[in-house]
């Protein structure tokens, strides 16, 4: 690739997400979800992205405002991208037990708007609109579920705990600033704790491993290399634009901002935290991106190293065909925005399960 394509400043736009036995990529306008089924076929789905408040409302679209919204708008999309996840291995576990059925469509991989596959079978997926209603209010649903239960855990059990250290005077903290301190070690001592625990499962260590691949295309797509599998598998499975490095970003300005916040009464601090929540992440945002940004400068590099480092624990390193799964939901977003150029050109093996566009 010329140096041109390496200067590239669009594609810092690219990222995605591990979900069940695939990867979900987003680009400017597009995503697309890219599932591995059990029969070891891809299944690749790519749609547009709707128009969120930051892009019908501008001036919501300005540093340490955005990140709030932005934040909300990756959960929505990722909430989407596991559900039709989840659809793909039930869909696939149903059809062992069901007689088979006529195909309902075939994608020649000549006109393939995702560039991959030959002539193949795809499953009829157009929802209905009330259909599309529930998965919405389900994703939603979700969102909002998984919300209260980090804010419970995150935010009222640490300021609860130290209400407890202190009038059972195990500890003696001196100062308001102490306890808030004592606040954001705990939340932070729970958020790796978490982490540790749930890598131990043998279904997330796949998502992990997923996690690991969609970095690994992402870096190749950044460095300006072709987007091969070769050259995919090499790559790093760390990425500084990562969600995990974001989370941790996140408790960090969290513990350093609420170490200046006055003590009131448990339940008003625990008020008084959540007001502050949207400035966090706005501001979490920011830096985020200014990672993302200067990654090729080794003194901004060492400043996010931790955040990097926590990254060992969300990613593993993948197969080949994890990395294949990666490469097909990135190939999707590039094609649908027009950047062929990023694409190699391939020629399927027709002895092998074609990537399906549905």
């Amino acid at each position: 690739m010329s140096g041109s394509k390496k200067q590239d400043k669009s594609l810092a736009q690219y990222g995605g997400q591990a979900i069940i036995e695939g990867v979900m990529m987003r680009s400017p306008h597009y995503f697309a979800v890219a599932c591995r089924k059990p029969d070891g076929g891809i299944v690749v789905k790519c749609e547009e992205i709707a128009k969120t408040a930051l892009h019908k409302l501008r001036w919501l679209n300005k540093p340490f405002l955005r990140g709030t919204f932005a934040l909300l708008d990756a959960m929505i999309l990722g909430g989407k991208a596991l559900n039709f996840a989840s659809n793909v291995q039930l869909e696939a576990i149903q059809g062992e037990t069901s007689p088979p059925k006529s195909p309902s469509h075939e994608l020649n991989g000549a006109s393939s708007p995702n560039g991959i596959g030959t002539t193949a079978t795809a499953p009829e997926t157009k929802p209905t609109k009330s259909g599309g209603r529930i998965n919405d209010i389900a994703v939603g649903g979700t969102i909002v579920l998984s919300l209260a239960i980090s804010l419970f855990i995150f935010r009222i059990v640490p300021t609860l705990l130290t209400e407890i250290v202190e009038k059972r005077q195990w500890i003696t903290l001196p100062s308001d600033t102490a306890r808030n301190g004592v606040d954001g070690l705990i939340r932070m001592s729970f958020f790796f704790t978490y982490l540790i625990l749930i890598s131990q499962l043998a279904g997330i260590k796949r998502v992990f491993q997923y996690h690991g691949a969609e970095h690994k295309a992402i870096n190749t797509l950044e460095a300006g290399l072709p987007l091969n599998a070769e050259n995919a598998q090499q790559a790093s499975r760390i990425h500084p634009r990562c969600g995990t490095s974001f989370i941790f970003i996140v408790l960090a300005i969290d513990l350093l901002v609420c170490l200046l916040l006055p003590r009131p009464v448990w339940y008003l601090r625990i008020v008084l935290h959540l007001a502050i929540l949207p400035f966090v992440a706005g501001l979490s945002y920011e830096v985020i991106k200014a990672a993302g940004k200067y990654r090729r400068n080794p003194f901004i590099m060492a400043i996010f190293a931790p955040g990097m480092w926590s990254q060992l624990l969300t990613t593993r390193e993948p197969d080949p065909d994890q990395t294949e799964v990666s490469l097909a939901a990135l190939y999707a977003v590039l094609h649908a925005e027009g950047r062929t150029d990023l694409v190699p050109e391939t020629t399927p093996n027709p002895d092998e399960p074609a990537a399906v566009l549905v």
